[in-house]
């Protein structure tokens, strides 16, 4: 169950966030983490370079041993929430089924961006795309440092970027936001699993471990990344010359970002996070028109479409390499290190995913988390990418001696390389820097709010105190390997991430597995509404009425020469075929019902009008079964006849509620040929009866059910209202 975050009013603010901590995840997510900083700290700083080789090596072996698994479990992610976007299942909402979405969609789609990968693009835009073209795989087959090869870097940067990568989000953070806001579970990585194990499991030492690896694997990462993003701040201002090198620029640098991100987490999600990300979104943007102007403009308009192509070629291409017999290693340090690299994130972005997107489909999910952000990227390594690529092939300026590419300082040289060395170059790499700012810091405020959520056991109410504390301590775990450490230690933190990917990614293997049977059971319960109108559009009506004409011309001995029926014919016919109705309607009222709203008897059942004559004797076609709900008697009854004769469309429209029943759940009564519904052949709710006394399960799906038919059964047995 979910640790209470609320505290009396005047207490100690540090003892009541000690209170509301979830004690088993806490506490040894904590020592974990400090010891493997002290580690790495120690590690780095005592063998240095050969320490990184050494983790280097682990790191490869890591991906030799079980890369074929993670290359595997993306790509079935990927075509896992594709099935569920399409199908019946992405109608289903991540909240009440009234609830709408609490950010705009810029907004949900800045910050999720942000937290995401916001920052790898900025880092990796020109680098990957110029490395991949300087040392293209075995795979590819193309001479490097060529056109050919250039258009390859850009497929592969992309597939690396795009809908995979996405897609361990998008179904982490879908399995979270079903579970908390539709069945009102903590918002926790281990309630992932409760459809599988069941609730007594998920809440023993078994979930604790669960959320322990994601906050260790969370924080490790971030950690990381900080430490690689200051590196490159460091390397952009020393650059234009504004700084040197140097420690203490580190530490400022640290320091900046992380005070940033503490007041970010201190002003809560709907203030902070979304602010920052909205005005970060928008800088990028400016930054990318930026170069898009001054750069080969017709040529990246060109490079898009191309792009676009070179990608969705790449894309089957590459799905299942897992680089096996291959000599490069390049599949083993790009594809298998970015993807368990993404699987180690999941649980930080998908969570914050999670909490961003109450009151969406599932389809609209699906569709904005994996789509645009893929387009995004398309956008970016078409800007940055094509354009570095482009100069390089040009003139050459783009990498060193021997191909190499300096990762920190090529997105600078590109824009020196554009604008000549001017002042505009100055500018751009200003924006740049910021831009980097920014999107450490929302990494770093999103971070410590998922992780807060974690320790406190899913509730999403932390206090400030443990918020802050977490911001801190991300900054000050960046701040000690860059300073002791330096690139070695951050390896060994590297490493330490991917490693704990290992876990996590059978618990989202897992976590497919439980997704498809709530999934199956939500289409089995999924009502479809269907609208009926109790009569034919004015068209028909008249198409009807004139072939009527027609017929009685043909048996008629005074056979009209006009091809057309006459018009007082027609009117005559066709206000009879409307009088028809209309009596019709009135009949059926009268005589199929009992006078207090219910249809012959049986509740919720349609109503069958009989067919009435009209006036010339011509008679009048079965009008359609339809039904109405009787609000006052709960069931469902007609309308009451129209006084007059009205050919307006705009008549009352049923609708009714219809359940899929499929044909194994269905028996046949031999003695009546009737056909009945065995409900116990549908698929069950595997969590079915649970309920917590948490506010996550208040506000959700689960909870109105669960208070609606309390309430229902209280009125039933005539107790008066309900608590």
């Amino acid at each position: 169950m979910a640790a209470q975050s609320a505290t009396k009013p005047g207490a100690n603010p540090v003892t009541a966030a000690w209170r509301s901590l979830s004690k088993p995840v806490f506490l040894p997510a904590l020592a974990i983490i400090v010891a493997a900083l002290a580690f790495a700290t120690w590690y780095g700083s005592a063998y240095g370079a050969d320490a990184q080789s050494a983790f280097t090596e682990l790191r490869d072996g890591i991906g030799r041993t079980i890369g074929w698994w993670y290359v595997l479990l993306v790509t079935v992610f990927v075509v896992f929430a594709f099935w569920v976007a399409c199908s019946r299942a992405g109608a289903i909402r991540l909240g009440r089924d009234d609830e709408r979405p609490v950010f705009s969609r810029f907004a949900w789609f800045a910050m999720l961006f942000s937290a995401g990968m916001g920052i790898g693009l900025v880092f990796w835009g020109v680098a990957e795309p110029l490395t991949h073209m300087m040392s293209p795989p075995e795979i590819a087959g193309v001479e490097p440092g060529s056109a050919e090869a250039g258009r390859f870097a850009i497929g592969a940067a992309l597939f690396h970027w795009g809908l995979h990568a996405w897609a361990i989000y998008a179904v982490v953070g879908l399995g979270l936001a079903y579970m908390s806001f539709r069945r009102g579970r903590p918002l926790s990585i281990r309630w992932l699993l409760e459809p599988v194990f069941g609730r007594k499991l998920i809440e023993s030492w078994v979930g604790h471990a669960i959320d322990v690896f994601a906050i260790v694997g969370t924080v490790f990462g971030v950690a990381t990344s900080l430490g690689q993003g200051v590196l490159q701040m460091q390397a952009g201002l020393a650059h234009l010359g504004w700084f040197q090198p140097s420690k203490g620029l580190l530490l400022v640098l640290v320091v900046i970002v992380t005070v940033a991100g503490t007041i970010s987490v201190v002003t809560g999600l709907d203030k902070g996070v979304r602010r920052l990300s909205n005005a970060n979104m928008s800088l990028a943007a400016l930054l990318a028109i930026a170069v898009l102007l001054i750069g080969p403009t017709a040529f990246l308009f060109q490079s898009f479409v191309q792009n676009s192509g070179e990608y969705l070629q790449t894309l089957p291409k590459l799905a299942l390499v897992t680089g096996a017999g291959a000599d490069d290693g390049w599949t083993l340090g790009w594809t298998l290190f970015n993807q368990a690299w993404f699987l180690s994130w999941a649980p930080f972005v998908g969570m914050f995913i999670a909490r961003i997107s109450r009151g969406r489909t599932i389809r609209e999910f699906i569709f904005g988390v994996m789509l645009a952000p893929t387009l995004i990227a398309v956008v970016w390594f078409t800007v940055f990418g094509s354009t570095g690529i482009l100069e390089q092939l040009k003139n050459g300026s783009m990498v060193g001696e021997g191909g190499s590419v300096d990762t920190n300082t090529t997105l600078f040289t590109l824009f020196e390389q554009l604008t000549g060395g001017s002042g505009m170059a100055v500018v751009l790499s200003v924006v740049a820097l910021l831009v980097i700012t920014l999107f450490f810091v929302t990494s770093s405020d999103s971070c410590a709010l998922v992780i807060d959520v974690l320790s406190h056991g899913g509730s999403t109410e932390t206090p400030r105190t443990t918020r802050v504390f977490w911001a801190v301590m991300i900054g000050v775990a960046g701040a000690l390997l860059l300073l002791a450490g330096g690139e070695a230690a951050l390896t060994v933190l590297q490493v330490s991430s991917i490693a704990s990917a290992a876990p996590l990614s059978v618990v989202y293997a897992l976590a497919v597995v439980s997704m498809v049977r709530m999934f199956r059971h939500e289409i089995a319960i999924m009502p479809r509404f269907v609208r009926v109108h109790p009569k034919a559009s004015p068209t028909a009506l008249v198409s009807a009425a004139r072939e009527k004409v027609r017929g009685e011309d043909a048996r008629s001995e005074d056979t009209r020469s006009e091809d057309s029926p006459g018009e007082e014919d027609l009117e005559r016919d066709l206000r009879a075929l409307l009088r028809a109705w209309h009596d019709g309607e009135g009949a059926g009222t009268a005589g199929e019902t009992g006078g207090a709203g219910r249809t012959g008897g049986s509740e919720g059942a349609a109503t069958r009008r009989r067919p009435v004559a009209a006036p010339d004797g011509t008679p009048s076609p079965a009008p359609t079964p339809t039904a109405v709900l009787d609000q006052s008697a709960g069931a469902f009854a007609p309308p009451a006849a129209p006084a007059a004769v009205d050919a307006s469309p705009d008549r009352p429209v049923r609708v009714l509620t219809v359940l899929d029943v499929p044909a194994y759940a269905t028996t046949v009564d031999t003695a009546t040929g009737a056909v009945e519904w065995d409900e116990t052949a549908m698929p069950g709710d595997p969590i079915e009866g649970e309920v917590f006394d948490t506010p996550e399960f208040a506000s959700s799906a689960a909870g109105v059910e669960e208070r609606t038919a309390r309430l229902l059964r209280v009125a039933a047995a005539g107790d008066g209202p309900a608590d």
